[in-house]
């Protein structure tokens, strides 16, 4: 089978560091940290007192403030996403075919702040008062069809719910789905709203959050000897995925080629990675592979760099393994998580447009905070400070409770 070429033409970011492109990528090159202390509910019982959340944010500047009020934060921030993807791609639907372009967005949590505000309706009103939008408002394909309802596109529209896999497994399908010709255009990417009660009470109790709660923008370390877990952030990131010779036809923009995909799964533990790292190993070299690379070849890898004591080891000992020691040695690795948090679900999505934007303007985002190495993570984590470099491919890596791993590969395109 011949394999059609798949790029990105568009891109939209809502998260803790601006949502707006521009805003985004200058805050990350700069090493600002999206952390701060939890202002929309009182946290003073709980452990952890810190997120990266979305405070740039004006949900009226992508819906009417009636319709805003029905939709949970995680249907919010990926509409909006959505919107600023398609507007940045510059397509114009109405001269597409429609049932020629879909949608693929994932959540790992989905609508949570509607089923707090639901149960306390229960608890206060009873059940007759429950709102005939609850279960549409909170189920997680429901962004997927908003965004398609939105623009009328009646292609492939699903969700992928792979925990913090959600966003790049949803990228990876649509390659799929374009490169075999069930497609020519995707909005893909992910999007979690989980900043609150339950979201922020339910990691505590798992013990996975930092409690450096006196000095938050210093909480997220990945890859430090004195990590302590990581820091909950929430926003969407949504790109538009496009068959190549589409994309030139139409004159659009190309940021990079998304060129290479692998998943795998640990079958291990529903939330420790695999100690070794030999899933997500497999699945980065999938993804080079897919894209006609050789380890040699990669230049950068978005870590999955959650900040926790199993993960950063883990990961450390993949990459070593997928690219061998010596190419692991010369490969620059960063986490943007350090600044944005981990978005969870959405956070494939928001490090895919990191990738592709480290691509097109040559340089690589630090990883901030790492000022104790810790010995098992031995690799060049471009510490503090970005740094410019020629980036011809990149990975960019996801793992979810479960054991779900996920690699993206770019490619700039020749």
């Amino acid at each position: 089978m011949n394999r059609r070429r798949v790029v990105i033409t568009g891109m939209g970011v809502v998260s803790p560091l601006g949502c707006k492109l521009d805003d985004f990528w200058g805050r990350l090159v700069a090493g600002t940290s999206g952390i701060r202390n939890i202002q929309t509910f009182n946290v003073s019982d709980y452990t952890s007192q810190i997120a990266g959340e979305v405070i740039e944010f004006n949900p009226e500047d992508f819906v009417e403030k009636k319709e805003a009020r029905r939709m949970d934060p995680f249907s919010l921030y990926g509409l909006a996403a959505a919107k600023m993807a398609v507007n940045d791609s510059g397509i114009d639907f109405s001269a597409c075919d429609t049932t020629r372009a879909g949608v693929l967005v994932g959540s790992g949590i989905g609508g949570l702040q509607i089923l707090i505000s639901q149960m306390r309706t229960l608890d206060s009103r009873g059940p007759s008062r429950f709102s005939p939008f609850m279960i549409p408002q909170m189920i997680t394909n429901i962004i997927a069809g908003q965004i398609a309802i939105e623009y009328g596109l009646k292609g492939p529209n699903f969700c992928i719910t792979s925990a913090c896999a959600s966003a790049t497994h949803c990228l990876g399908e649509s390659l799929r789905m374009i490169e075999r010709g069930e497609a020519d255009i995707m909005v893909a990417g992910g999007t979690e709203g989980a900043i609150n009660e339950l979201g922020v009470g339910g990691f505590c109790a798992m013990r996975a959050l930092s409690t450096r709660n006196d000095e938050p923008t210093r909480a997220s370390r990945p890859f430090d000897m004195d990590r302590d877990g990581f820091v909950i952030g929430e926003g969407a990131g949504l790109l538009v995925v496009e068959e190549y010779d589409h994309a030139v036809k139409r004159g659009a923009n190309i940021y990079c080629e998304l060129a290479g995909y692998g998943r795998t799964c640990d079958a291990y533990h529903i939330t420790a990675p695999d100690s070794e790292g030999e899933g997500g190993a497999r699945g980065m070299k999938l993804a080079y592979e897919d894209a006609g690379l050789n380890a040699d070849e990669i230049d950068y890898i978005n870590a999955h760099g959650t900040s926790t004591k199993l993960n950063d080891k883990g990961e450390t000992l993949a990459i070593k393994t997928a690219l061998g020691e010596n190419n692991a040695r010369k490969v620059a690795i960063s986490s943007t998580k350090s600044m944005t948090g981990h978005l969870l679900g959405a956070a494939g999505g928001v490090e895919a447009i990191a990738s592709a934007l480290i691509i097109r303007n040559g340089i690589i985002p630090p990883t901030i905070n790492l000022e104790n190495p810790d010995p098992d993570c031995d690799l060049d984590y471009v510490p503090n400070t970005a740094r410019e470099a020629k980036v011809n491919a990149c990975l960019s890596n996801s793992l979810g409770f479960g054991g779900h791993n996920a690699t993206l590969c770019f490619k700039s395109i020749a």
